[in-house]
């Protein structure tokens, strides 16, 4: 049986904490950034815990279901 391989699209998004916490950019910081106050943008900046809804999908495609 092949081994299965890793979702390319996932595994530059999302990267596991050694407790095994799946951490994500925000989005809405890549462009358009001029008319977002300072305020925002700095809200948006740093790394979030994915929702628990979508973790048991986000370990799947990366392998450690």
């Amino acid at each position: 049986m092949p081994k299965n391989k890793t979702h390319s699209g996932a595994k530059k998004r999302i990267k596991v904490t050694g407790s095994g916490k799946l951490l994500r950019e925000k989005a809405g910081k890549r462009h358009l950034l001029e008319k977002k106050s300072s305020h925002k943008t700095r809200a948006l900046s740093g790394n979030d815990e994915v929702a628990p809804q979508d973790s048991s999908r986000m370990r799947r495609l990366l392998g450690r279901a």
